[in-house]
């Protein structure tokens, strides 16, 4: 049985994966200055995006979105998406995946992705 009120630490990366809290979602929590973020990439699940400060622009499946503070996307299973901070300030969010662990097959080489 899992205890319902333990604080599960985040670690490092600022990601928990559900398998290891007995959970079927992952999650990661995004705080990011401006400037670019994942490389363009796809899950076999799909992954809400909450904005909860900033401002990103998301490109999914081709189509830009711009979001703020407030604003919950999804980008559903398979679909290629990436997202960047445009700024000024910092981009704060929660993505959410809907699998008890990261999968992520990525759709730019390796050298091509941006660092951090």
């Amino acid at each position: 049985m899992i205890d319902a009120l333990k604080a599960w630490p985040l670690g490092a990366a600022n990601e928990i994966e559900g398998r290891t809290t007995g959970a079927e979602t992952s999650v990661i929590v995004v705080d990011m200055p401006p400037g670019p973020g994942p490389a363009l990439h796809r899950h076999p699940y799909a992954e809400t995006f909450i904005l909860l400060e900033g401002r990103a622009r998301f490109t999914i499946d081709g189509r830009q979105i711009e979001a703020s503070a407030g604003s919950v996307l999804v980008a559903p299973a398979h679909a290629a998406h990436t997202f960047e901070n445009p700024g000024p300030g910092r981009l704060l969010q929660v993505d959410i995946h809907a699998s008890d662990r990261f999968i992520t097959e990525w759709l730019v080489p390796e050298a091509e992705r941006p660092q951090g």
